[in-house]
């Protein structure tokens, strides 16, 4: 399904003030594929996907989403194919109701108000959040506003799911939730997060990033138990590996 497929070909950004964020990134995610993006603060990765819907346009290189090259002009087209959660809640949520910021994509996509309804029920259902439907977003918890922001993303349905820190500031019941519903997205997701237990739960490969470049490719358990590359990126081991390492290393 080529409408799934995400790729960056020699992809560099220079932000307003010459910070070089990227620098020269190439990968390419098929259909159905769960991928991380890691690396330490500063690294690039809001930048990258911020690139994956338009909200960026790179300063150089490519950006192609399906079939579909990532101009000015297509950022409508690309933005209906890829659906992004920011990492602050807040950012997406504007509306009086929740009902009606889950309604806000689909009104906008031009669809009938019976279907828009049916969209925002089964979004709110599959987070677990349809009792909070009439409910002020900013009465919300953190963990109901992250809840909320994946529903109007899901709403939208999406060819590709991509999600900036999915987990970040919920209580542990949240996050397993937010796990579950992206184990549950059978169509190309990409999660950036510091929570690398997470991408190990969630993602099949992981890029590492390290100042504006990929430093790293491959299966999510390969690179996100490798100590010493992790290291490198200032990062630790997921912590479901941190054990496993130190019993590891009292072996004769």
């Amino acid at each position: 399904m080529s409408h799934h497929i995400i790729e960056f070909r020699d992809v560099r950004f220079r932000y307003p003030d010459g910070t070089d964020a990227l620098k020269g990134v190439s990968f390419r995610i098929t259909h159905g594929e769960s991928v991380g993006i890691v690396g330490a603060n500063g690294a690039g990765k809001s930048t990258l996907l911020l690139h994956m819907n338009g909200h960026l346009l790179p300063t150089s290189g490519d950006v192609t989403i399906g079939e579909v090259p990532l101009r000015k002009e297509t950022r409508p087209e690309i933005r209906r194919k890829v659906g992004v959660v920011f990492q602050n809640p807040d950012d997406q949520l504007f509306m009086p109701t929740v009902f009606d910021d889950v309604a806000f994509g689909p009104l906008n996509l031009g669809l009938p108000p019976g279907r828009v309804r049916e969209r925002v029920h089964e979004a709110l259902r599959r987070v677990n959040a349809l009792g909070l439907a009439g409910k002020p977003p900013h009465h919300l918890s953190g963990g109901q506003k992250s809840a909320v922001a994946i529903a109007t993303v899901i709403a939208m349905e999406p060819d590709i799911l991509v999600m900036d820190e999915p987990a970040a500031s919920l209580d542990p019941k949240s996050r397993r939730s937010v796990i579950g519903l992206l184990n549950g997205f059978t169509h190309s997701k990409i999660i950036a997060s510091h929570d690398l237990d997470l991408i190990l739960d969630v993602c099949g490969r992981c890029l590492v990033i390290g100042d504006g470049a990929i430093v790293a490719d491959g299966p999510a358990e390969k690179i996100l138990s490798d100590a010493a590359l992790l290291a490198e990126n200032d990062l630790e081991l997921p912590l479901t590996l941190q054990g496993r390492h130190t019993m590891g290393g009292t072996k004769p």
